[in-house]
């Protein structure tokens, strides 16, 4: 398998049209899965994927991307050629722009190290993480789960000679408990197992394999519910992919409203703010643009172009959402670009415990799943609780109650939150697959809506 940068140089070279882009990412992918306290299966696997972007440039603008897990070398000119054939009867790109320079963007210092190798991640990642499994797999509990492990070498050229690359650790850790017909779950974002402590979240779900002794059925309604971090990272992620510019603005979206968006509008009088940024600590990801395909809020005219902080919202108002550099230009907006992680700032220090503690009586959520768009016009949501929903009387948790269907948009939420606790990083269940790195603190819904009882266990 020649060098990826190889690969570019190459692509590149045999190009015959008027701007091509060329992305190679080279992935070492470690998992570990366990299941009735017994290790089942593991392994480690190295891949390949590339891109080709082709722009055509004559009475208009068209591109065509072809992607490939080849490492033939001698495959390359031919999907160049099917890159280049696929832009030449594509329709024309709307989101159409020059090609950013090298002197356009930060690889241009030399802070990019472009001639590396790849990083690749071993089995070895899990050593702490197996020996303290082994642990909890004596007791009376049964746990199952799955450990991941995941460096991506990401490494981007352009015609106009852009060239940029990041080496993206990913990792994270599920563990679902089960005593006596209950089920509860446990999880933590990482990029290198050294910062997970097993023996915490162990405790975790034994404790709330404890509340489920007593189990309480109640009925749909409106409750006063504590949500988790985890459970708020999947709305608000929600949230910020459906914070696209051009949509609002020609009236498609929650975030629109007469002669243009909610930018400015008052969610909240808690101060939260929530943001992304390539560059916050712990939760770093790829600082720059790096696309195969455009839509409403990324293009492919800005691979390569710098990804800065965005307050999507701040100090509890609409700032900002996305534009890429075409979209900006049409409706005279800043740029803005959706990172890979995203944070909420502005709760006090209290902890999920306390609030429970403060808590006259409500419900304590653990995770949502199966989450949905019912209606884009007003963002509203609807999705499942699973694996521990707890009554909170007088402070303390009472028992176990049935799972619910929920309904509810993220934008209702933050107006009618009333309390939000201490931001931590946390793993979000129903989009861990697509977004680990986020940070986010409990939040307190005085009328969060339980539509109708689930049977989901």
């Amino acid at each position: 398998m020649i060098a990826a940068q190889l690969v570019i140089e190459r692509a590149l070279a045999c190009a015959s049209v008027d701007d091509t882009i060329v992305i190679v990412t080279d992935s070492s992918d470690a998992t570990l899965r366990w299941a009735g306290n017994s290790m089942t299966t593991n392994g480690i696997a190295t891949s390949r994927r590339w891109e080709v972007v082709s722009i055509v440039r004559d009475s208009t603008v068209r591109v065509g991307t072809v992607s490939s897990t080849s490492v033939d070398p001698d495959d390359i000119a031919a999907v160049v050629r099917a890159s280049e054939a696929a832009a030449r009867s594509a329709e024309p790109a709307e989101d159409a722009m020059p090609l950013l320079t090298p002197d356009s963007v930060v690889a241009a210092s030399g802070s990019e190290d472009w001639d590396r190798s790849a990083t690749h991640t071993s089995i070895d990642v899990f050593g702490s993480l197996a020996t303290e499994l082994n642990v909890g797999f004596d007791g009376d509990d049964a746990l199952y789960g799955f450990a991941q492990h995941t460096v991506d070498n990401v490494w981007l050229g352009t015609s106009t000679g852009v060239r940029r690359t990041f080496t993206q650790p990913t990792g994270s850790v599920e563990i679902n408990g089960k005593r006596s017909g209950a089920s509860a779950w446990v999880g933590t974002g990482t990029t290198d197992f050294q910062d997970v402590s097993t023996g915490t979240m162990l405790a975790e779900l034994s404790t709330r394999l404890g509340w489920a002794r007593n189990t309480i059925e109640l009925p749909a309604g409106r409750y006063e519910t504590l949500l988790p971090p985890s459970a708020v990272a999947d709305l608000m992620i929600y949230l910020m992919w459906t914070m696209e510019g051009r949509g609002a603005q020609e009236g498609r979206t929650a975030l629109s409203r007469a002669g243009g968006t909610r930018v400015g509008e008052k969610l909240t009088e808690l101060p939260l703010t929530l943001y992304s940024d390539p560059r916050e600590s712990g939760l770093e990801h790829v600082p720059f643009v790096v696309v195969g395909s455009s839509s409403d809020s990324v293009s492919v005219f800005d691979n390569g172009m710098d990804i800065e902080r965005v307050d999507w919202v701040r100090d509890g108002s609409v700032a900002a959402l996305s534009y890429p550099r075409s979209a900006a230009q049409r409706f005279g907006a800043p740029v803005a670009v959706p990172g890979d992680n995203l944070v909420m700032t502005g709760g006090t220090d209290t902890r999920l415990d306390d609030m429970v503690a403060a808590t006259e009586r409500g419900l304590l959520l653990t995770t949502l799943w199966y989450i949905r768009e019912v209606d884009p016009t007003s963002l509203l949501l609807t999705g499942l609780t699973r694996d521990g929903v707890y009554a909170i009387e007088d402070g303390r948790i009472i028992g176990a109650v049935n799972n619910f269907r929920f309904n509810e948009s993220p934008l209702d939420l933050l107006r009618r939150v009333t309390e939000a606790g201490k931001t931590e990083a946390t793993l979000p269940r129903e989009w861990k697959d697509w977004f680990t790195r986020t940070a986010m603190p409990p939040l307190r819904i005085p009328d969060f809506h339980m539509s109708s009882v689930s049977a989901a266990q």
